[in-house]
């Protein structure tokens, strides 16, 4: 064999490798990503906040399921679901039995665009110019939201769709401002935008899709902290480089995991970072669109914070 067709052989055998492990493997190698946030107002118990998004199901995976039934066991003292929880028409029955035991928790939640609109098959290179941004969802076929709302909201999490509200988080004062999703142009920050309350102990920002219009507005604020999902940390990720895209004007290095925020952060680092700046957590997610059965370099998670009191130094 010559040694372009040894060549040859090689490549394709590693793709046909890596397409075996990303679709096979990866997609279901579930993780939970921990990190130490200092977000808390001094003096304030450590708070251990789960953040669960991306979860895209379809009823027929079990596995996923029972395995986000089983994040209960991580005794979380609230939860936080940044949607996108759909992947089928006939999914919420089997979202809500997943979602069951972490409903015994105190919560919140917002919408992503699967959570209205069923996905749909599309190019994968459209991901890497404007062309599927905003309102493509439009025209497929409505997914029944109020039965989720209502799940969620029955089981005693707070909707945080353009809204925000004040609750108690283990006796600390905690201020909640959410929109619904941005992808969608959905999102009316405007309608609840306010200063951080001073006698809370934390403002959280919640979004689904990181878009900066609202980081920079939540951060302006004075949120002390942001949960956000949507990107699936570009889901097909180089190994020691990272994300490729996000799926919206967020840069790929804020792809997932913990970051700084602050107006005018896109590009910059985190050393940059003013004093104050806002700490932001992108989910990587738990699942995939049904079309797009894959994941590499970028295991599917979940994430549990710990909040302590900002003069501690973060750890993660």
């Amino acid at each position: 064999m010559s040694v372009v067709r040894r060549a040859a052989a090689l490549t394709v055998g590693a793709g046909v490798s890596c397409l075996a492990w990303a679709t096979l493997v990866e997609r279901h190698w579930y993780a939970v990503r921990r990190a130490t946030l200092p977000v808390l107002a001094p003096g304030s118990k450590p708070l251990r906040v789960l953040h669960v998004s991306d979860l895209h199901l379809v009823p027929r995976q079990e596995h996923r399921i029972r395995w986000v039934q089983g994040l209960a066991g991580l005794e979380p003292d609230y939860v936080v679901n940044t949607g996108d929880n759909c992947s089928d028409l006939d999914a919420i029955p089997a979202v809500l039995r997943a979602f069951e035991p972490l409903l015994e928790t105190p919560g919140c939640f917002v919408l992503g665009s699967n959570d209205y609109y069923a996905p749909k098959l599309k190019n994968p290179m459209r991901y890497f110019n404007d062309s599927h941004r905003r309102g493509e969802e439009l025209g497929v076929p409505t997914l029944p939201v109020r039965e989720l709302v209502d799940g969620f909201e029955s089981g005693g999490w707070t909707n945080l769709n353009n809204r925000r509200t004040n609750t108690e988080i283990r006796g600390v004062p905690v201020e909640l401002a959410g929109v619904d999703d941005p992808h969608l142009d959905y999102d009316r920050y405007a309608d609840v935008a306010a200063p951080a309350d001073p006698q809370a102990g934390l403002t959280l920002g919640v979004v689904h899709a990181p878009y900066t219009r609202v980081l920079d507005a939540m951060a302006a604020d004075g949120a002390q902290l942001i949960l956000a999902g949507h990107t699936h940390g570009g889901q097909l990720a180089v190994p020691f480089y990272g994300a490729l895209v996000t799926n919206c004007d967020l840069d790929q290095r804020r792809a997932r995991g913990v970051s700084r925020w602050w107006p005018g952060a896109v590009g910059q680092p985190d050393g940059m970072a003013p004093p104050g700046a806002t700490w932001l957590n992108v989910s990587a997610g738990l699942g995939h669109s049904k079309y797009a059965p894959a994941r590499f370099a970028c295991r599917p998670e979940a994430s549990l914070l710990t909040l302590v009191p900002r003069q501690t130094e973060p750890i993660s």
